[in-house]
């Protein structure tokens, strides 16, 4: 009986796994082939040998005469760090205030934080976008970074591992003589450390994939993501160049999957000891 079930399990999961993969194999196999003999319905699973260099093309040529993918994908590089770097940062230290600081509507802070869980993009970006207008950060590489870098979600979590310390641990470093900014430095980023590995790689992710928002904020080629570099050329009016438009997608995905893998190791940990 137990065999039968790890044969099941086993089956399920490389039928889950295949379900994922199989686009993407299929991706990269398209991105070496023929551009008219996709257009015709005619890829091969198969890889073709001798079309490899359309990923140097498009790296540093780009299609169509388009943004190089290369420099779409330093943006994007960019604008992930800096939204992922930025959201860990203010979200470490609004929910240190929160939950360590006495002070004035404290409680009405959180909830005003907590609140905007409830409000969807789509509600926040006109407003967002006037505001980013006024300040004269339309086209530029702040105006793309820093109305997204706010994260409830991540002050809420961190809230959450701060009321987990000990009263007798705060007790001991105020009695040691740390100050606000040694506490939060030696006590508080420590034990946090498993969770901000974690929250990294989903937010670096989040910016990654992000399109609505540089979509409106940055009209400027130049400022072009890999997302909506890749948009573009399928919506070119000449025929799409299907090859370059999959190997960008491939390149595209090389930089996520990189920050994975390296902190594959503190992002499973984040997620199984978050709570401890």
């Amino acid at each position: 009986m137990n065999r039968r079930i790890d044969w099941t399990a086993h089956i399920v999961l490389i039928l889950g796994v295949a379900l994922f993969v199989l686009p993407v194999w299929l991706v990269f196999a398209g991105a070496t082939q023929d551009p008219g003999a996709i257009d015709r319905g005619e890829l091969s699973l198969l890889p073709n040998l001798h079309g490899f260099g359309v990923f140097a093309d498009v790296l540093g040529n780009g299609v169509a005469g388009a943004t190089p993918v290369w420099r779409m994908l330093a943006v994007s590089f960019g604008m992930a760090l800096a939204i992922a770097v930025g959201k860990i940062a203010i979200s470490l230290l609004s929910a240190y205030a929160v939950t360590f600081f006495r002070f004035p509507l404290r409680m009405v802070c959180f909830w005003t934080i907590f609140i905007t869980l409830m409000l969807p993009v789509e509600v926040r970006i006109i407003p967002t976008y006037a505001v980013m207008a006024g300040f004269g950060l339309i086209n530029s590489f702040t105006g793309l970074t820093v109305p997204l870098i706010a994260s409830a979600t991540a002050t809420l979590l961190f809230r959450q591992v701060f009321l987990a310390i000990p009263d007798e641990l705060v007790e001991a470093a105020r009695m040691d003589g740390a100050g606000p900014w040694r506490f939060f430095r030696d006590i508080l980023l420590p034990v946090s450390a498993a969770n901000v590995a974690a929250l990294f790689v989903i937010l670096f992710v989040y910016g990654w994939n992000q399109y609505l928002w540089p979509l409106l904020v940055a009209t400027d080629p130049r400022l072009d993501t890999i997302v909506i570099g890749i948009v573009k050329m399928i919506g070119t009016d000449s025929a799409v160049p299907w090859n370059k438009v999959m190997a960008t997608s491939v390149l595209a995905l090389l930089p996520p999957i990189a920050v994975v893998l390296l902190m594959q190791r503190w992002f499973v940990k984040g997620l199984t000891e978050g709570d401890k």
